[in-house]
């Protein structure tokens, strides 16, 4: 079958088939804003779900359903190059010319595989329609390329894997903070619900499937991540030490990472491989949104940028899946889960570390502490002193301390100091002012 009619087939089947039931998330894509509206994110964050939620809101909202046109570009049935893109509005002209192509929208999922995409989609805004919507699984791919031929044309949006609250809506799990705390059963449901959010994640697809799937289901999304994300698209020669140097970062999560020292430790086992080479790995990690980084504070920018750093998986489960966790180690799980939450809610987030060390500041405005178990008295005193000689630093007059399952309110050297269970904490509209719990 030749590509246009390949096209063609691809068209009419989504004119034709009904569009997938979408549980409602916090972020909304604008419509009509004359802009191309780039949706990024991990693989399985839920992309493809929100670009469906767009378009039922356009058909709730009386626009012809012929007037859209969504094409997935990881469709195997697929296989264009940059020259063969204008084949999709010959396919969709064709197939309706009666059809005014100005107020048409188009949807183009995971954009990225084809490249050159960005001229082509820079030629429909430019003489076509203002009406298109992007996705991809690749920041610096999608990034570099719309700040060289798409700037100023662009809003951009960046979609995570679900918050706790959003989980709990796809559990259909509603819980009121201030009522439903103190009713032992639904707190009881609450602490289940958030177990099993530590352990297996926030990916949607995760977050309603049986317990048995998940974990190999989180293998596979890694396999993927790893082979189509990096390998191929990088063309990485060597897979055995990409994934090494993966599962090495995830056993050091929590803590500061040297990239010198596990290029010694492959050095030292008789591996060859550049040190910049295993830079660029980090690098590609970030791009394919498998792992974000926390910039040690500074008081300068320049520091920041090239000082201590902490890695962090975008998703706890899929984390566990390249890491055994166990009681001794699940401190590191929840910290990795509580960073999963700041950065989608706060601007900025960093680690202080002077004598004392604070695992997050946020916004220059609060310092947490994570501690899974705060029973431990050495536990209490280290974290209580990290925190203070944070709060002091920043002149901040109360910080949090997020646990598993302790709440208690402290107040030590003059720095009120809130206890506070991490389901409980995950649920605060704000962390501002947490005297007011």
């Amino acid at each position: 079958m030749k590509k246009k009619d390949v096209l063609k087939s691809i068209i009419v089947e989504f004119h034709t088939w009904d569009l997938p039931s979408v549980i409602d998330r916090k972020i909304e894509l604008p419509l009509n804003s004359g802009k191309i509206i780039s949706v990024v994110g991990s693989r399985r964050s839920g992309k493809t779900y929100l670009l469906f939620k767009t378009l039922e809101i356009l058909l709730n909202s009386g626009v012809y359903k012929k007037r859209c046109l969504y094409i997935n570009f990881e469709d195997e049935r697929l296989d264009l190059s940059q020259q063969d893109l204008d084949l999709i509005l010959q396919a969709y002209g064709e197939l309706y010319p009666e059809i005014d192509l100005e107020k048409t929208y188009f949807f183009f999922d995971e954009v990225q595989n084809v490249n050159g995409w960005e001229k082509f989609v820079r030629r429909i805004y430019d003489k076509v329609t203002k009406n298109i919507l992007i996705t991809g699984s690749n920041s610096r791919l999608l990034g570099d390329e719309i700040a060289t031929s798409l700037r100023g044309r662009t809003l951009k949006y960046e979609v995570s894997p679900l918050t706790f609250e959003e989980f709990l809506r796809f559990k259909n799990f509603e819980f009121n903070l201030k009522v439903d705390f103190y009713n032992s059963k639904k707190r009881a449901l609450l602490i289940k619900f958030f177990e099993e959010f530590l352990i297996y994640g926030g990916f949607p697809e995760i977050a309603l499937m049986r317990k048995e799937l998940k974990l190999r289901s989180l293998q596979e999304y890694f396999n993927v991540m790893v082979y189509r994300d990096m390998i191929e698209r990088y063309r990485i020669k060597d897979a055995f030490i990409l994934k090494y140097f993966i599962k090495r970062l995830a056993e050091n999560i929590s803590s500061t990472f040297s990239i010198n020292k596990i290029y010694n430790e492959l050095k030292s086992q008789g591996i060859k491989i550049g040190k910049n080479t295993l830079y660029n790995y980090t690098e590609y990690m970030e791009s394919c949104f498998l792992i974000g980084l926390a910039k040690k504070h500074y008081g300068s920018i320049l520091k920041s940028e090239f000082g201590e750093k902490k890695i962090y998986f975008i998703d706890t489960g899929l984390l566990n899946a390249i890491r055994a966790f166990d009681k001794n180690n699940l401190g590191a799980l929840l910290e990795n889960l509580v960073w999963r939450e700041l950065v989608s809610r706060c601007e900025q987030v960093v680690f202080f570390k002077e004598k004392r060390e604070c695992d997050f500041v946020i916004d220059d405005k609060i310092a947490i502490q994570v501690c899974y178990d705060f029973t431990d008295n050495k536990t209490r005193k280290r974290e209580i002193d990290g925190l203070i000689a944070c709060c002091k630093y920043f002149n901040f007059k109360q910080g949090f301390i997020v646990t598993f399952d302790e709440e208690e309110n402290l107040i030590e050297d003059k720095i009120e100091i809130n206890v506070i269970p991490a389901y409980k904490f995950l649920l605060l509209s704000s962390w501002g002012t947490p005297h007011s719990l």
